[in-house]
C-alpha cells in the first residue's frame, strides 16, 4: 500500500522525470502511436523547470520512492498527473487529483482546469471534471488530441 500523499521536493525530481517517461512509454500504446509516445516522452527534457514552479505532490512506496506525482501550476491548473506503470489503477491518480483540489480550495480557487490525455480523461470525468473542449495540437511535430477540462470546486462527484 503506498504512503500518503506528500509534497514534492527537489530530491524527488529525478524520480518523477523517470515516472513521466515510463508512464508515457509504458502505458499509452493502446491509444497512441509509437511516434506520439516518443514525441510525448521527449517532453521530459523540459519537465525539471516546471517542477521548480507551482506546487507538486507525490505518492511514494514503502522506501519513500515516488511512484506517482502531480503538479499544480499556476494555482488554477493541474499541470501534470502521472503514475509509474506498476502503480497505475491503484487509486494514486485519484488521490493526487484530490490533493490538488484541496490545495486549490485552500487558496480560494473556485475552478481548476487541466489538459487531459485520452488516458486520463475518464478518471477526471469520474471525479466530476467536465470537458470544456477538445483540441488538436502538435508535440515535437506529431499531432495529438487532448481535452481541456475544468471543475468547479464547490461540486461533489
Amino acid at each position: 500500500m503506498p504512503h500518503q500523499v506528500r509534497r514534492l521536493n527537489s530530491n524527488d525530481h529525478d524520480a518523477v522525470v523517470e515516472i513521466y517517461r515510463q508512464a508515457v512509454l509504458g502505458s499509452t500504446a493502446q491509444l497512441y502511436s509509437e511516434a506520439q509516445q516518443w514525441a510525448w516522452a521527449e517532453q521530459s527534457n523540459t519537465l525539471r523547470s516546471l517542477l521548480l514552479q507551482g506546487e507538486g505532490f507525490v505518492i511514494s512506496n514503502q522506501r519513500d520512492e515516488p511512484i506517482a506525482f502531480s503538479q499544480r501550476y499556476p494555482h488554477d491548473r493541474l499541470a501534470l498527473l502521472y503514475s509509474h506503470p506498476n502503480a497505475q489503477r491503484q487509486g494514486c491518480g485519484q488521490r493526487l487529483i484530490e490533493a490538488v483540489e484541496q490545495a486549490a480550495r485552500a487558496d480560494a480557487m473556485s475552478v481548476l482546469r487541466t489538459e487531459a490525455s485520452l488516458i486520463s480523461r475518464p478518471l477526471f470525468e469520474r471525479l466530476g471534471w467536465q470537458v470544456s473542449w477538445r483540441e488538436e495540437l502538435r508535440i515535437g511535430g506529431v499531432p495529438f488530441q487532448r481535452f481541456r477540462m475544468h471543475k468547479r470546486l464547490g461540486q461533489r462527484y
